[in-house]
């Protein structure tokens, strides 16, 4: 049973936080190249954020939804 545990402890720390591990090291050997996936990963964000907000526009546009103030029939 106690194989198993470590394996599971072998799958995280050496497999799943790789990455991690890679960009701490990267940090510490160059700041500017860590600090730029961070902002990779921000602007990613961002525009999947415009995306989304472009798309409810767009729902919002066809006017098919029920705006009534009484949601549902019990109220």
């Amino acid at each position: 049973m106690k194989d198993f545990f470590y394996a599971i402890q072998d799958l995280f720390v050496n497999v799943l936080f790789a990455p991690y591990d890679a960009l701490a090291k990267l940090e510490l050997e160059n700041w500017f190249a860590a600090n730029i996936v961070s902002w990779l990963f921000v602007i990613i964000g961002f525009v999947a954020f415009l995306y989304w907000m472009k798309q409810l526009k767009g729902y919002n546009d066809v006017n098919d939804d029920d705006k009534s103030i009484t949601s549902h029939s019990y109220l």
